[in-house]
């Protein structure tokens, strides 16, 4: 286990043997999450022909997310973390694999997507519980810059692969190679990973799972510091994801030229990485968590010029400071793992995973239904303006958060690259 020092770096945080074997399967699985949206999206319309049918199987990963972490939650910190994402990764593979050699209909593909999907916010708990414990202070914080580096990195290249797979190979020799991808990560860490207890084991509880999911999530909701925290992270996601959903219509609105919104997708995340790796190298830990409510500000300030027609690399440059907005994030990770019980830390990690994978879900859908009725550009500019309203609403909550969670000595330790 790293020590909780501030000499703390990549290197060192890669050196941890159980972060290296987590973070290479995590990177792993999500790139296959990515090409398995890809190809099942493109299954799906050449089967059916419907966009609305395509884009449900595109994004239909993400709403059950509800129902694991409501009902679930507590299984990230009973059960021991190996064999759970051990067999989470295994049925993951499963499900590609019937998908790619089973002529299912298309209610049962996305019914099997949605079922795997409602287990998906127990394991992030879980990865996230045993990140925390190997890598404590800012340590973690920059283990977790490494995750969102390589789930922005591996969202691109599962983009990207998606797209040459299924026109090199077809939708369902791709399915294949999820399928494959996943079995892989199953395979890692069962033989990787030591096989730690589970945090609630020195609990004592007794009470059924689905009872102590839903006494805990009450619990941390009604703790102030947790409910701000969580919204911080929730509510700026969900309205940059609505505004992202819109850039390939957007790109097409403005007149630029065709594969113009693939750009514009890919600036997001290209600006995700570069401002994780700066803000988790270059920031000191105080700083970072200072900067939470200008950077969330930056996460939506550069949307709003977009409701005006502007050259392409202006536009793709301004979603590039968007992205780059995103390491706000950074500064809420160390006080987010402080602020629950540590019997609780997986479960308050699925809670966050699954309120952002389901408002991320949610956005696109409201953003869109704006587009309906105003001008693209106007719903996007719409978007931005929320997030800035969401750090000007949090940040009385977020400074009472930073006096009150770190100890100041603690938080003054400094970063280092």
């Amino acid at each position: 286990m790293i020590a909780n020092s501030p000499r703390v770096t990549y290197r060192r945080i890669l050196a941890e043997p159980r972060f290296r074997v987590l973070f290479g399967t995590r990177s792993l699985v999500i790139a296959a999450d990515t090409l398995r949206m890809v190809a099942l999206s493109v299954l799906v319309y050449g089967r059916t022909g419907s966009p609305l049918l395509a884009a449900i199987a595109f994004g239909i990963g993400f709403l059950p997310q509800v129902a694991g972490g409501a009902l679930l939650g507590a299984l990230a910190d009973r059960l021991r973390p190996r064999p759970l994402i051990t067999t989470v990764y295994a049925a993951e593979a499963a499900v590609a694999a019937a998908l790619a050699l089973l002529d299912l209909p298309i209610a049962a593909c996305l019914a099997l997507v949605a079922a795997i999907a409602c287990v998906t916010p127990v394991v992030s708990g879980a990865v996230n519980r045993l990140a925390a414990e190997v890598l404590p202070g800012d340590g973690f914080v920059l283990g977790r810059s490494l995750m969102m580096i390589a789930a922005s990195a591996a969202q691109l290249l599962g983009l990207a692969s998606g797209g040459i797979a299924v026109a090199a190979v077809g939708e369902r020799h791709a399915l294949l190679a999820t399928a494959g991808a996943y079995a892989a990560a199953a395979v890692l860490v069962r033989l990787l990973l030591d096989d730690p207890p589970p945090a609630a084991a020195k609990t004592g509880a007794r009470r059924s799972v689905l009872g102590e999911s839903r006494a805990v999530n009450r619990r941390l909701w009604a703790d102030p510091a947790v409910r701000v925290m969580l919204l911080a992270q929730w509510l700026p996601v969900a309205f940059v994801a609505g505004a992202e959903s819109l850039l390939i219509p957007y790109a097409q609105a403005r007149g630029h030229p065709e594969g113009a919104g693939a750009l514009l997708l890919a600036a997001l995340p290209v600006g995700m990485i570069a401002g994780n790796a700066v803000g988790g190298r270059m920031l000191r830990p105080a700083t970072r968590e200072r900067l939470v409510v200008p950077l969330m500000a930056l996460f939506g300030l550069p949307l709003l010029p977009l409701v005006a027609t502007l050259p392409l690399p202006v536009t793709a440059g301004l979603l590039a400071v968007t992205g780059a907005g995103f390491a706000y994030e950074l500064g809420l990770q160390r006080p987010f793992a402080d602020a629950v019980p540590p019997a609780a830390r997986g479960q308050a990690f699925g809670l966050l995973s699954t309120g952002v994978m389901t408002l991320q879900g949610a956005g696109p859908v409201l953003f869109g239904g704006l587009a309906e009725v105003l001008d693209i550009g106007q719903a996007i500019a719409l978007a931005g303006t929320a997030t800035l309203a969401t750090a000007l609403c949090l940040r009385g909550g977020l400074a009472r958060v930073r006096r009150t969670v770190h100890p100041p000595q603690d938080a003054e330790r400094p970063a280092r690259r």
